[in-house]
């Protein structure tokens, strides 16, 4: 996912600011995409240099102003090429968690179970919220409401296999004192 596309798609529905983009992203494109300032406030620099996007900055009664950004006529130009492009990608799932994951077996059992647990209250947590939000999702049209559900079923299955992997990992005790053995390691108590 193009960062600078997906924020020129949500300016389709309105004018928003880099904190507002970040917010949105986070809370529906979680699943797919993370992002951070470093990457928002760059692109819409970019894309305002590019004449994709316009500035206008907002006064607000004490508080700091506000840079909120619109689409141009350019920018949806672009945009729309961008969503009749060939998407030439893989199915790409890019979580840290999963990546430290792989190599739990260098560390401790019981800190492994920590993470998984933490883990699991986090996607709890995401599924109560894409849950409440489904209903929202479903004024939205086809689209969303599909991105939605499958983020809900993303979700729903990433927290079974967190649960089936927590089970495992505490059965393991004697995998753990072999592979601690091998390596010359000592097993935690």
């Amino acid at each position: 996912m193009s960062v600078k596309y997906a924020m020129l798609g949500l300016l389709h529905y309105r004018d928003m600011h880099g904190y507002r983009i970040k917010q949105h992203m986070e809370q529906h494109f979680g699943n797919l995409w993370s992002i951070n300032y470093g990457q928002i406030y760059p692109n819409l620099k970019k894309m305002e240099e590019e004449g994709l996007v316009t500035k206008k900055e907002v006064v607000r009664s004490g508080a700091p102003t506000r840079k909120l950004y619109s689409i141009t006529p350019a920018g949806r130009e672009a945009f729309a090429e961008w969503l009749l492009s060939d998407p030439h990608g893989t199915m790409l799932l890019r979580d840290p968690f999963l990546l430290r994951f792989v190599f739990f077996g260098f560390g401790t059992r019981e800190r492994a179970l920590q993470l998984v647990d933490e883990q699991i209250r986090l996607y709890e947590t995401h599924l109560a919220k894409r849950r409440e939000n489904m209903r929202r999702w479903h004024r939205q049209g086809v689209y969303v409401r599909q991105m939605g559900e499958l983020g809900l079923l993303l979700n729903e299955t990433i927290l079974e296999w967190l649960k089936q992997s927590r089970r495992e990992i505490a059965r393991s005790r004697g995998e753990e004192v072999l592979r601690a053995e091998r390596m010359n390691l000592p097993l935690e108590s």
